[in-house]
């Protein structure tokens, strides 16, 4: 059987088409920004729900054209948190007739996990994934045999944007600012980290995906198709540095970093690097595979037993 996965994110609404038991067949993205302006009063807005009808019209598309018969709809923060989160979702069945799921955290945590741990190899010791996301970031501290502990931040890169001035370039005053409130927000992250003490940091989202292709473009790391790629840890912190000293204008003309990141990828770092620091992160990988993906070995591993 062919299905299709529509990964509803905050800034991006994410297809996968794939054979239950066998080959992806197809995956894109398109830029939605389906939480913004819309955090503050915990509603969607209707510019950001038409984005998202078009965008999903467009998915469904491409997924009858390659063959696909059931379709599978995830909805994540940004829908979670609106006031008129379950409208849009009705609205959605009624005019594509598919049912979209509203996921919450831990569930999203779990899929996350899933997908990154067939894309990396884990191991046996604790490591931490991470997935940026527009509304809330996931993290989770497992191996490549079961997770340890998860928690669903409310730290996504554009409620972070919506909710505290950053300037071009970011002062050293709002940066603490974030800083310090991410740092209160995560502490139940650190405590847990100092029990189970991960080292190797496995990334997933735009934002790993973007440090990877800076660095290819770089010379850096290989420019490949695997799935994985390691980004060397003091790389990445040469990046973020440059992140939060660079004006918008620098960060636009960098190679490898997509236009609709050029901003929210201040937010992102500040969270990655405050993890680094704080938790003594050694390696650090990147992830292809992220929530669609994790659904999909679910699938996978059901058809198999």
């Amino acid at each position: 059987m062919i299905i299709a996965i529509i990964d509803m994110g905050t800034n991006t609404f994410n297809l996968l088409v794939a054979q239950t038991s066998g080959a992806i067949l197809h995956e894109s993205k398109l830029p939605v920004k389906l939480g913004e302006g819309g955090f503050t009063d915990k509603r969607l807005t209707p510019e950001a729900m038409h984005r998202a009808y078009n965008a999903i019209n467009a998915h469904l598309n491409t997924a009858k054209g390659l063959g696909a018969t059931q379709y599978y709809a995830f909805a994540t923060s940004a829908v979670r948190d609106a006031s008129n989160g379950q409208a849009f979702v009705s609205e959605i069945k009624r005019r594509f007739n598919i049912e979209v799921e509203v996921i919450s955290g831990d569930r999203e945590a779990q899929l996350i996990w899933k997908g990154v741990n067939a894309a990396v190899n884990l191991g046996e010791s604790p490591s931490i994934v991470v997935d940026i996301g527009g509304g809330s970031n996931e993290t989770i501290i497992a191996n490549s045999r079961q997770i340890f502990w998860l928690r669903s931040f409310n730290l996504g890169v554009t409620r972070i944007a919506e909710s505290f001035p950053i300037s071009d370039p970011i002062t050293t005053h709002e940066l603490a600012a974030i800083e310090n409130h991410m740092l209160q927000t995560v502490e139940p992250l650190i405590v847990a980290a100092t029990h189970l003490k991960p080292t190797v940091m496995a990334g997933s989202s735009g934002s790993f995906d973007s440090f990877r292709k800076i660095l290819a473009c770089k010379g850096i790391i290989p420019d490949t198709s695997d799935i994985s790629a390691e980004i060397p840890v003091d790389e990445y912190l040469k990046l973020h540095h440059f992140f939060v000293t660079s004006t918008h204008a620098q960060r636009l003309a960098l190679p490898g970093l997509d236009p609709i990141r050029v901003d929210l990828i201040v937010p992102a770092s500040i969270f990655i690097n405050l993890i680094v620091q704080r938790l003594g992160i050694k390696k650090m990988f990147q992830s292809d595979y992220a929530l669609k993906e994790g659904f999909w070995e679910e699938l996978s591993n059901k058809d198999k037993g």
